[in-house]
């Protein structure tokens, strides 16, 4: 059984994992090669973007699986069979532990150490890509708008660096419109500022209130493009990107850093340990829950769907508990309180699948007189 669980659990994770990250994929892609990346960068940030997306899938893929198992073994009536023998439900439950906790250890490296690492590392890439202003700027062929109100075009980028055939519309100013043209340009930067430095053009003004043009010609004009982009700025911290001993010791100063009060990085930390259980929960979730009813010819589809409800329920637990943790930093046992129920449910429902009379009424006997 455990052979089993683990098989279907791979292929439910690929199958969401790839569900995951065509969806983030097609954003990634959408942002990053209109603005002119590579493919290289695109693939990059694929790669940083994927533990967050495996996260994700984990522990549904365990749930998955361990309902795939449970109502194929019932349909086939292996369950039967192996109950006949004396397996009491508790002992079936103990290879779908087993494999819940194989899940909470993949889930544990996972959140306390490929999820900080790769969201830290994305941010500073992040920040990188928008500070780089040739690919926000210097694209060939294509009308590029870097901000609203202003339209850029570079016919061609020489190896030198040169920039040819230069056409920049301003129309941010309401009193007029302003369209600069260029057989040739070049970008001049510093320490505060980039010019773009165009040679050989007009500068033509259109004013608005009398609809006049006016066109000055021009040698050689510096035009000042920082303020087409917005300066970036610095790499600000999240508690994503600590690790979880820092999320469960907060300082005043990792306070400010993060803009997140102690309560709140202190119920992240533990969510991480929380996290990394739900796994476990899930697959034992999944199981207890197919495993009341017994046999029936018409399938367990009675129970997937209380099953899949159940989820639900402690996901729904998990949002209340979080939220009250992060109130007050004596709180944070809160964020297991998922867990706890999660638990609870499914010693309740192993329990009445050992004994089906368990919630069940008893017929009350008349006495005969």
């Amino acid at each position: 059984m455990l052979s089993q669980l683990l098989v279907l659990f791979g292929f439910f994770s690929l199958v969401l994992i790839l569900i995951y990250w065509i969806n983030r994929a097609v954003i990634l892609f959408d942002q990053l090669i209109a603005d002119g990346q590579s493919a290289g960068v695109f693939l990059e940030f694929t790669a940083l973007s994927l533990p967050a997306v495996i996260r994700l899938a984990l522990p549904l893929a365990a749930f998955a699986a361990a309902v795939y198992v449970t109502n194929r073994m019932s349909t086939e009536s292996e369950l039967t069979v192996v109950q006949a023998t004396g397996y009491s439900p508790f002992r079936l439950a103990r290879p779908v532990l087993y494999f819940g906790v194989i899940v909470a250890v993949m889930m544990s490296v996972l959140m306390h150490v490929l999820v900080p690492l790769s969201s830290a590392r994305l941010a500073e890439r992040e920040a990188e890509i928008a500070q780089n202003l040739t690919a926000r700027l210097l694209t060939e062929g294509q009308f590029i708008e870097p901000v609203d109100g202003v339209t850029f075009y570079i016919r061609e980028i020489t190896p030198e660096g040169e920039l040819k055939d230069i056409f920049l519309s301003d129309l941010r100013a309401p009193e007029e419109e302003v369209t600069y043209t260029a057989s040739s340009a070049f970008l001049v930067r510093d320490v505060r500022e980039t010019q773009l430095v165009m040679i050989g053009g007009m500068v033509q003004t259109l004013r608005k209130s009398d609809q006049r043009l006016f066109t000055t010609r021009f040698e050689d004009f510096a035009y000042n493009i920082g303020n087409l982009i917005e300066a970036p700025s610095a790499v600000r911290l999240r508690d994503s990107h600590l690790s979880t001993l820092a999320l469960l010791n907060p300082t005043p100063e990792l306070e400010e850093a993060t803009r997140r009060t102690a309560a709140e990085l202190i119920a992240r930390g533990h969510d991480r340990f929380s996290q990394s259980i739900l796994g476990t929960v899930a697959a034992l979730l999944g199981f207890s829950t197919l495993m009341v009813g017994g046999y029936s010819r018409f399938g367990v589809w009675k129970q997937i769907t209380a099953a899949i409800f159940l989820i639900i329920l402690v996901k729904a637990v998990e949002t209340v508990g979080l939220n009250t943790a992060r109130s007050d930093p004596a709180l944070w046992f809160a964020t297991y309180l998922s867990n706890a129920v999660g638990f609870v449910i499914v010693g309740i429902l192993l329990v009445w699948a050992s004994k089906p009379a368990f919630l069940t009424r008893k017929p009350r006997l008349e006495a005969r007189t």
